[in-house]
C-alpha cells in the first residue's frame, strides 16, 4: 500500500495507467488485484492484494481493500486485476462492489494478461476489442518519465523481498565474528558502569545514542558502516531506550532507508527485530508501503511478538496515511498525539 509520493506522471489512457502501476507499487504485480485511488484528477494512493485462491470468498479481502482506499480520502478509483479471468473476474467484481459500498466512484475495471488489457466497464469493440488491447509498458512515456525521475519498478514482489534478505557467504562469516566482538564490548561496558548505574542502563543508553547518531550522520553523508559498527549498533538496539532514540530520529529520507536496510541485512537473525521495524517505519514515512511490508514480514517471522513491528504492521494493514501521524513517535502514541508541523523543506511529493 503506497501513497504516491513521487514525481508527477501524466496518465491519459488505460495503457498509461498500466504502465504507471508498477512504479506506484514499486514492483510489477502478478496474480494480484490493485486499486489506484484518485482525488479529483490526481492519483493519491495505490494498493495491492494477492488474488484469492480459486473457490475462496473474495468479499472479505475486497472490503478490507476498499476500507484502506476510503481511509485515504479518495473520491474515485480504478481497479486492475492481473491474471487469468477465472481468478481475476471474481476478485475485481468484489472490489468494485466494495468500493461502491463505501461511496467511491469506480472509473474503470481492467484485467491484464499476457501483455493485453480488457475493460469490464467498456463494451465498445472500437476501443475495447473482445480479444483485448495490446500494450507495451517499455514504450510508454509514463515509463520513460518514471525512469528519468529515478523511480524503480522491480520485476516482482520476490525481488523486493530479496532487498531485505540476509547476506550470506563471506559477509555472514565476517558479521558473526563482528557480533562476537560486539558482545565482548558490551560485557566490558557493563562491567565498567558506575556503581550507581543500575544494571548499566544509563551506560547502555549513552553508548546507544552515540552509535545511533553516528550511524545516521554517516549514512546521510553517503558513508557505509563497518562490520563492527553494524554489530555494535544492532546489539545496542535491543535496549528499548536506544531503539526509541533511533525511532524518533528516523524519517522517510532515502539515507535512513538505506541505513536500516543495510543493518537489517547484515546483523544476526536474533537482532533483526529493531532494524526491521525501523526500516519499515522509514519506508512507511516515505510512502514505500511494499518495502515496509516485506521488512515487517522478515522481522515478524523471526520475532512474532515484537511490539513495534506489530504496531507498524497494524498501521500498514489499515492503510493509515503517514500524514495522520506527523511527529510520531516524538509527540506521543497513535490516538493521543498532537499534530506537529513537518520539517521545513520536506513536503509530500506527488504523482
Amino acid at each position: 500500500m503506497t501513497p504516491t509520493d513521487r514525481p508527477r506522471l501524466a496518465v491519459r489512457s488505460p495503457a498509461d495507467l498500466l504502465a504507471a502501476v508498477p512504479y506506484l507499487l514499486g514492483f510489477h504485480p502478478t496474480e494480484s488485484v490493485a486499486v489506484v485511488a484518485l482525488r479529483g484528477r490526481r492519483i493519491i494512493f495505490a494498493a495491492r492484494a494477492d488474488l484469492p485462491d480459486a473457490g475462496a470468498d473474495p468479499a472479505p479481502p475486497a472490503r478490507h481493500l476498499a476500507g484502506v482506499i476510503d481511509r485515504q480520502g479518495a473520491e474515485s478509483a480504478t481497479v486492475v486485476g492481473y491474471g487469468p479471468p477465472f481468478r481475476v473476474t471474481p476478485a475485481v467484481d468484489a472490489v468494485r462492489e466494495a468500493l461502491t459500498d463505501v461511496g467511491l466512484t469506480v472509473l474503470d475495471a481492467l484485467r491484464v494478461t499476457d501483455g493485453k488489457w480488457w475493460s469490464y466497464l467498456c463494451a465498445e469493440p472500437d476501443c475495447c476489442p473482445p480479444d483485448g488491447t495490446p500494450y507495451d509498458p517499455a514504450s510508454s512515456k509514463v515509463t520513460a518519465t518514471a525512469v528519468f525521475a529515478g523511480q524503480v519498478a522491480l520485476p516482482d514482489r520476490a525481488a523486493l523481498t530479496a532487498q531485505v534478505a540476509p547476506h550470506g557467504g563471506p559477509v555472514r562469516v565476517a558479521m558473526r565474528l563482528a557480533a562476537v566482538r560486539a558482545e565482548q564490548r558490551l560485557l566490558a561496558l557493563l562491567e565498567e558502569a558506575p556503581a550507581g548505574d543500575l544494571l548499566g542502563g544509563r551506560s547502555l543508553r549513552e553508548a546507544g545514542v552515540v552509535a545511533v547518531r553516528s550511524a545516521l550522520r554517516r549514512h546521510r553523508r553517503g558513508e557505509r558502516l563497518t562490520d563492527d559498527e553494524v554489530a555494535w549498533l544492532s546489539l545496542l538496539l535491543t535496549h528499548l531506550p536506544v531503539r526509541d532514540h533511533a525511532w524518533e530520529r528516523t524519517d522517510g529520507r532515502d539515507e535512513d532507508i538505506s541505513l536500516w536496510t543495510d543493518v537489517l541485512r547484515r546483523c544476526e537473525t536474533e537482532l533483526i527485530a529493531a532494524p526491521a521495524s525501523l526500516l519499515a517505519f522509514a519506508a512507511w514515512r516515505a510512502g514505500q508501503g511494499a518495502l515496509a511490508a516485506v521488512a515487517l514480514e522478515r522481522g515478524l517471522s523471526a520475532h512474532p511478538d515484537y511490539s513495534l513491528a506489530l504496531l507498524l504492521d497494524d498501521l500498514l494493514r489499515r492503510g493509515v496515511p503517514p500524514s495522520e501521524l506527523d511527529g510520531w513517535p516524538a509527540v506521543g502514541q497513535p490516538g493521543v498525539m498532537q499534530r506537529r508541523p513537518r520539517r521545513r523543506g520536506r513536503s509530500r511529493r506527488s504523482i
